[in-house]
């Protein structure tokens, strides 16, 4: 095992562990975003869909577990990679070339990455612990909560400045967790690019045309 935990720790390693959580967190992403926009069919809809989880129960914290695990891992080992390119270049160069060298967007990594993980704390600390230890897990009004926290301009603004940063963090992202395999050749890579860009607008536009509708509507 000795071997497989040397190969890991590796830079190549990490960047492999980067690219496969990345890759979970983009599919489990499309899965998220699927159930959230059963809120615009209105409440029985979206009251439906969460209590329909209450029975298979068991399968869905282990699921939480996993993503749990993955999000940890992915965070760890952006900070880890993030740090060890600090250090290895402690002091700047003369002449910056950075911009030359790299884009804004994986120059920025570690920062949309910071925002998106105070959201993401905030957002369980509100959403997902309302929904497993407070009173909606037995009067089942899930959508009657999410329409009143999003109906709060201040959390609202919060949701879409964070879903806004996280297209720019998945831009990138998508386009090394792929490069990482090996598909940065000139006949995959521009699908790859376009894909990527796609992607991120949709998650960026959908995920924030939910508080917007709810701002509009009022909670109604």
């Amino acid at each position: 095992m000795n071997w497989l935990f040397r190969s890991l720790n590796s830079s190549i390693g990490k960047k492999v562990i980067m690219a496969i959580t990345g890759i979970s967190l983009i599919l489990f992403l499309l899965v998220h975003l699927a159930n959230n926009l059963t809120l615009f069919a209105g409440p029985t809809t979206f009251n439906t869909v969460v209590k329909s989880l209450d029975s298979i129960k068991p399968f869905v914290r282990v699921i939480e577990v996993i993503l749990a695990l993955i999000f940890i891992f992915h965070i760890f080992n952006g900070v880890r990679l993030w740090y060890e390119n600090k250090i290895a270049r402690p002091t700047p160069y003369a002449v910056n070339g950075s911009s030359k060298n790299s884009s804004l967007l994986s120059r920025t990594m570690i920062q949309t990455g910071s925002i998106i993980f105070i959201f993401l704390v905030i957002h369980l600390s509100t959403f997902w612990s309302a929904f497993n230890f407070s009173d909606l897990h037995q009067t089942h009004t899930y959508y009657e909560f999410t329409a009143d926290m999003f109906s709060n301009v201040y959390y609202a603004i919060f949701y879409i400045i964070a879903m806004i940063t996280l297209g720019f963090h998945l831009n990138h992202g998508f386009q090394s967790a792929f490069q990482t395999f090996g598909w940065n050749n000139k006949k995959y890579f521009p699908l790859i690019t376009t894909l990527g860009f796609l992607y991120s607008v949709l998650m960026a536009v959908a995920f924030s045309s939910i508080p917007i509708y709810f701002l509009l509507i009022g909670g109604n």
